[in-house]
């Protein structure tokens, strides 16, 4: 059972969505289906968040309106990609309402949930209770202005609206009030037990990033109960007596839109109880994983709370991974679709029309598995250029074009084998053991490396034999040299199928031949001799100067020069008098180092002029110690003197904070003397 993370219908997808979860996930179904194993690939929109009503606040439309328009869009792009689920459901669907409610009720009847009675914020101008994604403010951990009131997406952490320094609506930008309202709690702490002998005994060999901030919440935090209702009018109805103006939490309801997917599949398939040998432990007979694609932001929501949610049910089965990917960046800043920072689907399949196998392979080799990776058009040029033109399509054009000219396209019958010959056949069932190996780890990357490195031996092959200059010599050991050639084409378009399932049909039609499965590798003969095959033009074709020229002009012409930071209130009026008292300095940076058992503290020595000066700076997140010597800052100078973590910090040095919560050094380029007086 393979779920990919449900993405919100509030908006197109982009390349940072397909290299987390959907890429990873469709390259690992392919591979399994390869080998001829029983899966359920089930995705779908989810339609009720409050980023759904948000966005159809800003368009002046109805949620319904977005979540029809957007689901249409992500399955599109999905189908263009090469993204094969099994079946793509909505969270709207009358089906999943049926599902969540069905949950909810019986967690209900059976006292699983906390009734209370809480002060929850409440927007005087807009007049309704806010959602915690309604809700803005300072994150307390990592000082990020625009947290959410359930999560900072900058850092991670799982916050509650009280958490929040500053907060303000997201509707109207006024300060929300507090008042009385019920909700339904589910207590995930009684559950605490269950979730530590479940991930931390039991799946230590998730990946160190899911495996770590599961060991955060479940050791360092503790478990809270958690609300899993919300005053809003958009969602799944709370199916019980006077909770009339309340839905599900989102993530109560988001996740359970797995099993609705799953069920849905089966009803199409005319077996409609067939999602329970997927879902129920009854019925899978300890048979079936559970596999969740995720990217970072959501692991505790499907490492935690759903698990947790089934523990409490009591017959489903539990995830047996959640190889969660961290995030893609693109040319060296994080992607913001507020800010159209991004590279949008859509527009790639429209500007690069039947290259999507392009973008997967390099979204594969640059995907982001255990740390923040960075997309670059450049890089994404030279890939294609000097991997898939000059490795990939160089090798299979050859083999083609050198068997329709000396044999007339039609596979020869070998001679002898020569042990070079034997060497580059055992290469398939080596290569395939290493990247079905790298597959089976969540290892993608190195996966495809493993695959390419067949095409790698196919060239090397070739360049050291020369079929071209042989066949004036030894035809028959030149019929030899590409019947071995066209074998290692074949094992190819197996190999990379999961990769790149646009190419691989492509080079079957090449071949004249069905699609293999990974099964088949095992045998000695893939294409036969006197088989017909056919020249059906180039794999790949290179990528011009001018179309990555493009690409970059059209990102720093959409990139807006000025940010505004969203509705931050401004601080209560002040005098003259009291703002003259502070001195502030120009000064440069001479050295930095981390200050011993923090990880955002900087010790930075700063150059007066006429002084030096030390300075504790919690800019460690940002900064690294190694590029801030040179740079010229702005000091408030006269600050009282303060020791943090035994050092004297004396002064402070002035940033900025865009919108997307990266910082800024206030400074001044002027070469006035270091030490003038800023005024």
């Amino acid at each position: 059972m393979i779920t990919a993370a449900l993405p919100y219908a509030n908006g197109p997808l982009h390349i940072g969505h397909l290299a987390g979860a959907y890429l990873p996930s469709d390259i690992y179904v392919r591979y399994l289906k390869s080998k001829n194993r029983e899966v359920c690939f089930v995705c779908g929109t989810d339609e009720h968040g409050v980023a759904i009503t948000i966005k159809a606040a800003k368009e002046n439309k109805n949620p319904k309106e977005i979540v029809d328009m957007y689901h249409e869009s992500i399955k599109v792009a999905f189908e263009e990609m090469g993204i094969h689920f099994d079946y793509f459901s909505r969270t709207s669907n009358p089906k999943h309402h049926e599902t969540a409610s069905d949950f909810f009720l019986k967690f209900y009847q059976e006292g699983k949930f906390e009734e209370i009675e809480s002060d929850q914020y409440f927007d005087p101008q807009s007049n309704q209770f806010l959602a915690d994604r309604y809700i803005i403010g300072t994150c307390p951990k990592c000082s990020n202005p625009g947290a959410y009131g359930d999560q900072c997406e900058k850092c991670g952490s799982s916050l509650n609206p009280s958490d929040l320094i500053d907060p303000r609506s997201a509707i109207s930008g006024a300060k929300p009030e507090l008042r009385k309202t019920i909700h339904w709690f589910f207590p995930l702490n009684k559950y605490q037990d269950q979730l530590e002998n479940y991930i931390l005994e039991g799946h230590k060999e998730w990946k160190p990033n899911v495996y770590g901030q599961c060991k955060s919440w479940l050791v360092n935090d503790g478990l809270q109960p958690r609300a899993m209702t919300r005053d809003l009018n958009w969602g799944v109805k709370v199916p019980i007596e006077g909770a009339e103006s309340k839905v599900l939490y989102v993530w109560f309801d988001a996740p359970l839109g797995y099993i609705t997917a799953t069920k849905e599949w089966a009803e199409s398939k005319g077996k409609p109880d067939l999602w329970k040998k997927f879902w129920l432990k009854d019925h899978s007979e300890g048979q079936t994983r559970l596999i969740h694609f995720i990217g970072k932001d959501n692991i505790v929501f499907h490492c935690i709370i759903f698990p947790a949610i089934l523990m409490a049910d009591g017959n489903y089965i539990l995830p047996d991974n959640v190889p969660a990917n961290e995030f893609l960046n693109l040319e060296g800043e994080k992607i913001s679709t507020s800010r159209n920072w991004a590279v949008w689907v859509n527009e790639f399949l429209n500007e690069f029309p039947g290259k999507a196998d392009i973008l997967r392979y390099v979204l594969t080799a640059t995907m982001p598995e255990s740390k923040d990776n960075d997309f670059t058009w450049k890089d994404f040029q030279d890939r294609n250029n000097n991997e898939l033109v000059a490795i990939f399509g160089n090798f299979v054009n050859r083999v083609v074009v050198l068997t329709e000219k000396f044999f007339n396209g039609i596979v020869p019958e070998p001679g002898i084998l020569h042990e070079y010959d034997r060497k580059i056949l055992e290469a398939i069932n080596i290569q395939a053991d290493f990247t079905a190996d790298s597959i089976e780890k969540f290892r993608f990357r190195e996966a495809l490396t493993n695959a390419m490195d067949l095409a790698r031996q196919g060239n090397k092959y070739l360049a050291d034999l020369e079929p071209w200059k042989l066949i004036k010599s030894d035809k028959e050991r030149t019929a030899t040299v590409l019947y071995v050639s066209l074998q290692l084409t074949a094992a190819l378009a197996v190999l990379m199928e999961p990769f790149l399932p646009f190419t691989s049909h492509k080079i079957n039609q090449m071949l004249g031949i069905g699609k293999l499965s990974w099964e088949d590798l095992k045998t000695k003969t893939l294409i036969f001799s006197g088989h017909k095959i056919e020249n059906t033009g180039l794999l790949f074709e290179k990528i011009e100067d001018e179309q990555v020229a493009f690409q970059l002009s059209k990102l720093k012409k959409e990139k807006p020069k000025v940010q505004s930071i969203a509705s931050e209130p401004i601080k209560p009026v002040t005098d003259f008098d009291l703002f003259n008292k502070m001195d502030l300095r120009t000064a440069r940076i001479i050295s930095a180092e981390k200050v011993e058992g923090t990880d955002k503290l900087l010790k930075i020595t700063l150059d007066l002029g006429f002084e030096q000066r030390t300075v504790v700076s919690g800019i460690a997140k940002h900064f690294s110690p190694e590029q801030l010597p040179g740079t010229m800052v702005t000091l408030l100078a006269n600050l009282a003197p303060r020791r943090i973590k035994g050092i004297e910090s004396n002064g402070m040095i002035l940033m900025a904070e865009d919108a997307e919560g990266r910082l800024y050094f206030v400074n001044s380029e002027s070469q006035s003397g270091l030490g003038s007086v800023i005024k």
